[in-house]
């Protein structure tokens, strides 16, 4: 039966764009006006708005699509699309953020004020162990694998909460990366290399100022490199990573928000099953030096935050819909 309502065509196929399209769409017009007014100072602002057209000629095809063919595949096929380009609209952040001043000093120093040390420099020096170390990326790695579980389970066992779901996970993406657009944080991996690892050990954090306009280079990972999930996350830190997204962390942002609609589906294997790998994850972003501790706490408040904001807006907007 589940088979056959996957391609059953729906008798009130939604007419007009999704929500999370329109969340994608809003966020493109915002990055659009902030292309041309900053033209001459972006690295490639041509292929930044051809990649808009093609974004929106895709979506548009998509969308006719699920209008010759309106099933739950069709429109599954919609939103997937969306989740996929979080990964380009990701790396763009870095070309805007690359108008202003970095900021990674500050946030050093607020580290250091906060707990007396730099934790994402002394973690993986304390606990030297292979089985943690991989525990770490395995914990890392499950970041994507985690959102597509969550909006797989909607889709399949609670498909009435669906777009929903899609809205907020969709929603929470796009507010991390207009912070990121505006607040440029590299986190420790950028950071402790452009400083000096001399500098940051001994409690002397320097302003790099353009740094990151020429230089893109991070610190070898910590931890046992022959490890599987190791060189998982090596591979695509090679394919995508940039010094860019650091404040706050949105790996932890984003599987907060994850855990909440997972805790939202009162799926209690669900939950427990995600919930290990999101503290693992919840570590490993200061244990590989992806972030500072205070990135983490910033990520769980805003999280919160977010969910809060995303899920009454949704309720607010279909009630007078």
């Amino acid at each position: 039966m589940k088979g056959l309502k996957l391609f059953e065509i729906e008798k009130k196929p939604h007419k007009g764009l999704l929500t999370c399209e329109w969340v994608v769409l809003g966020y493109l017009v915002l990055t659009l006006l902030i292309t041309f007014f900053t033209y001459t100072k972006l690295s490639h602002p041509e292929d930044m708005i051809w990649g808009r057209a093609r974004i929106v000629a895709t979506t548009a095809a998509l969308w006719a699509v699920y209008r010759m063919v309106p099933c739950r595949f069709t429109l599954l096929f919609r939103v997937c699309l969306q989740l996929l380009l979080l990964g380009w609209w990701y790396s763009e952040t870095y070309e805007f953020n690359k108008l202003f001043p970095n900021l990674d000093h500050l946030f050093a120093s607020y580290e250091q004020g906060i707990f007396g040390c730099q934790p994402a420099l002394l973690f993986p020096q304390t606990i030297d162990n292979p089985i943690f170390s991989e525990l770490m990326y395995l914990g890392y790695a499950s970041y994507f694998p985690m959102i597509a579980t969550v909006t797989l389970f909607y889709f399949f066992c609670r498909y009435a909460e669906f777009q929903r779901t899609a809205f907020v996970i969709l929603g929470a993406f796009f507010l991390y990366y207009i912070i990121f657009i505006f607040l440029p944080v590299t986190g420790p991996q950028y950071y402790y290399l452009a400083a000096g690892m001399e500098h940051i050990a001994n409690g002397i954090f320097p302003n790099v100022k353009d740094y990151f306009l020429t230089h893109d280079e991070m610190l070898i990972m910590p931890g046992n490199s022959e490890g599987f999930f190791y060189q998982c996350i090596v591979s695509a830190h090679e394919a995508g990573e940039r010094p860019t997204a650091a404040f706050p962390s949105s790996h932890v942002g984003i599987g907060t928000v994850v855990m909440l609609l997972a805790w939202r589906a009162k799926s209690r294997p669900l939950f427990y099953i995600l919930l290990p790998f999101y503290v693992l994850m919840c570590f490993a972003t200061v244990y590989i030096r992806a972030h500072y501790a205070i990135d983490v706490i910033a990520g769980w408040l805003s999280a919160v935050l977010f969910y809060i904001v995303l899920q009454t807006y949704w309720t607010v907007s279909k009630r007078h819909y």
